[in-house]
Parts: structure tokens; sequence; C-alpha cells
């Protein structure tokens, strides 16, 4: 194995910059979430130990700093749960990352954990050199152990919120990554609040789990037309959404960060890019890299044949622009159904993730996403208000302002009146009501095990076939 691949001709399709997902632990991880999608591609690397070795990371980090035209590097790691891979492994990459740093270029470092196994050394690194954290929280204790348990199915809040304290102590920054499942996607307002209140998170990003199901139950692919009874409804995530978009654009415009809400108001303001993938109108410029070299088209989709190559024999640089990955990037927006190029918010929305476009649509045309309805919920739902704050900001003024003007706008209107919004329906059935919506309903503080922990449990999509 060798990392001293010459640097290629840059093609013409290679984009300026891209996010690339490094799996250092692979699939490893030392936790079961029941509906991590990744547990299963252990399958793919039978026998494998799942560590990457130091010529592997030299290749990585040589090769994504001379991919990029750009002068900002973002080295992300992710898993399985990185962490494993012990601090002297990071310490080496930022080494590394000096070693070819050129003239001008800064780094970006990053890192997604699950946060249980941290301590203070590790802390005191991620401040020392500026990284930025992303813990998995699913919610209060009660949600979030219903899924997020160890590998003996014991539960995991305490040692995560344990990880987050150390982060604040230290004054490392760090985002909050929300699983959005059918358990806790009834409690919007309850979870948002947790996050916002006691842990004390200013960005949030919620993530809505879909999980497909191959023949045998597993979820190896993106394939099958069957979701898990941990998948979140459609118009469970497009209510989840909007109820927390209501609390949050009437008083924390501003202070709370959700990535969902500003990427949506970009879209708004007819931005080139959203900045989350999912809404933009192509995708193919954030990949997965796994332990050995192995690179991927994209996270979620780690499987055969989204395989490009590996970075050993082949320069990065080389397949990200390739035909095959141009090409799946391309076909978000080519492959998107009639229906959904027809649709009013297809500006807001492109089609959504390709991995849940697993349905067809009203007139039977394939590709068509299993969320639609949550997003046509919620992107009509937050219209006004963000027409109101993209119209701030082309004003050159500043969208929390957003909130005076709605507590104006909304200010004496009677529960029957017709919305102020110009949606048609009265105001207790639209935005009177959504706030409300959880209102005193109190969180279970456990179900029925078989319910939350079986793996091939699954409910026919509607209008689906099965597998």
């Amino acid at each position: 194995m060798t990392t001293s691949l010459p640097v290629p001709p840059r093609p013409v399709n290679a984009p300026p910059a891209f996010h690339l997902l490094a799996k250092p632990s692979g699939s490893a991880c030392n936790l079961d979430c029941t509906y991590c999608f990744f547990l299963d591609k252990e399958a793919l690397y039978p026998g494998s130990k799942f560590r990457m070795n130091e010529t592997m990371l030299e290749a990585y980090i040589r090769q994504t700093i001379e991919a990029h035209q750009e002068q900002v590097v973002n080295i992300a790691w992710q898993g399985g749960e990185p962490t494993l891979m012990g601090l002297d492994f990071f310490r080496r990459a930022l080494a590394l990352a000096e070693k070819y740093r050129r003239p001008g270029m800064t780094f970006l470092h990053t890192m997604q954990t699950n946060g249980t196994l941290l301590d203070d050394e590790w802390a005191a690194f991620f401040k020392e050199h500026n990284f930025l954290i992303g813990i998995s929280l699913d919610g209060p204790r009660e949600l979030h152990d219903v899924y997020r348990v160890d590998k003996g199915g014991r539960p995991t809040f305490d040692r995560v919120m344990r990880g987050i304290r150390l982060l604040q102590k230290d004054g490392v920054e760090f985002n909050v990554l929300t699983t959005v499942n059918r358990v806790n996607g009834d409690y919007p307002l309850e979870v948002y609040r947790f996050l916002r209140d006691e842990v004390g998170a200013s960005w949030m990003q919620f993530i809505p789990v879909v999980e497909r199901l191959n023949a045998g139950g597993i979820t190896l692919y993106q394939e099958g037309t069957t979701v898990s009874e941990r998948s979140v409804l459609p118009e469970q995530f497009g209510r989840f959404l909007a109820d927390i978009f209501d609390e949050w654009v009437r008083r924390d415009v501003g202070r709370v960060f959700v990535q969902t809400f500003e990427a949506s108001l970009r879209n708004w303001l007819g931005l080139p890019t959203s900045g989350m993938c999912v809404f933009n109108e192509t995708c193919g410029t954030g990949l997965a890299l796994e332990h050995n070299g192995d690179l991927y088209a994209c996270d979620h989709f780690v499987e055969p044949n989204f395989l490009l190559g590996n970075i050993e024999s082949t320069h990065m640089l080389e397949l990200i622009a390739s035909p095959q990955q141009v090409k799946f990037g391309q076909d978000k927006r080519d492959a998107l159904p009639r229906y959904c190029r027809e649709c009013a918010v297809r500006f807001a929305c492109h089609g959504e993730c390709p991995k849940n476009r697993f349905l067809v649509t009203p007139d039977g045309e394939p590709g068509f996403n299993y969320l639609c309805a949550g997003f046509k919920l919620f992107f009509g739902h937050v219209d006004f208000a963000m027409k109101l704050m993209a119209g701030l900001i082309r004003r050159e003024r500043d969208a929390k302002e957003v909130m005076v003007i709605l507590e104006r706008t909304f200010a004496g209107v009677k529960r029957h009146d017709p919305c102020p919004c110009g949606s048609g329906r009265q105001f207790n059935r639209c935005h009177g009501a959504a706030p409300n919506r959880q209102a005193g309903k109190k969180i279970p503080v456990s179900l029925p095990r078989s319910a939350i922990h079986d793996r091939t449990s699954f409910v026919p999509v509607p209008g689906s076939s099965s597998d």
C-alpha cells in the first residue's frame, strides 16, 4: 500500500470542495442503537478488525487536501464510533494535516460521536484543536433510551449527558443530532425544549429514521418498500418539524439554529445551495470513506453498487469526479418524477434524499419519496414565516425581527377566525394550533421491548408492495 499516488490532472467535473465522512473504525461501535443503519454494514467486510491503519490515514489526509481547491478543508470523522480509535490516532491525523497543509489553508475538524466514551482528556483535545463535535441525543431520558442502548441493552442517556457536560465544561463547540423515530416523533416540543433548555444546545439537527427492510428483515441495502416499525411516519415527521418551527420562530430566531429551518430559508431566498444536501437540486459531494480506503457515493449508500473505488489504487480526486459519481449526483434531479417536478414546494424540497424515494407517485411513476406528505405539510406550514424572514433579509434587516412581526400579526386573532397566514383555515387549525398540539401529553416511561428492539419487525408502507 502506498500514500504516494501522484495528483492527477484536475478533471473538469471535479468539485472545488466536498464533504467526506471518514469512518476509521468502520461500523464498529460500543452501542447497539436499534435503528442504526450502519451496524449492518459489518457484513460488507467479513473478518475485518475495522481499524484504519497508518498508511491509509496518511492517504486520506493527503488526498483530501490535494483534491480541494478551496482554502478551508473539512476533515470529518464518523462511524460507527470514531473515539474507539483512541486519542493518539487523531493526534497523528492532525500532524498529517499540518504536514500537507498548503499556504493559507485552514482546517475545520469535526467528529460525530455518541459521547459515551468522552473524558477530560478528549474534551481538552477537542478544545485545543477547535473541533466541532456532533453528539447523538434523541431527547429526554425516556425518549433517548428507547432505541439508544449499549451492547447489553442498557440505557445510555446518563453517559451521553456526562459527555456533553464535559464538552461544556471545557467550552468545546458542539451540536446535537436527534434522530426522529416512531416514538419521539410524537413529542416534538418535549424534545426541542429539552435540547434547548436542559442540554443548552444552540444548534440542532433532526434526522428522520426511515429504515427500509430488505428480504429477511435486514437493512444492509437501500432496497425494499417496507419500513421498520421504528421508522417515523411521513405526516408524523412533518408535524414534528412544524410544531418545533412554531416555537422557534416565535421566540428563538437568532438564538437557536435548527439545520432544517436554516436550509429551508436559504431555498426561500433562492440561494444556489441550501447547505443541506437533501434539499439541494443535485448531490454527489457528500461521500463516505471506509476504514480500508473504499470510497462510496454517499454515507447512506455504503453498498457494492455505489462503491467508487479505493484510494490506495485510485486518487480520491479521480473517484469523486468519475462519471459514476457525477451521474449519482445528477440523478437526484434527473430522476425526479413528473409529479414531484410539478409540485409547488419543489423549490424547497427537490425530492429530498434519494434513499427515501422508494414509492410510486399517485399516477404510478417510481421514485416517489416516502416522506413526501410530511414535507408538504411542513413546507406549507412555514411558508408564511419563511416569506417574512426572506423579505427581511433581502432588505438587509435581521431575520429575528420576524418574532415581533408574528406577535403583532397573531395578536387578537380568535380561535375560529381565518388564519392571518392566508391558508384559508381557521386559526385554531393552523398557526393557532401547532404550538399546543402536544400540550399535556405524557412521555411513556417504557415500551414493550419486543416492539422496540426486534430488528426484523416491519410495517408495510401504505400503497406499496412488500418485498
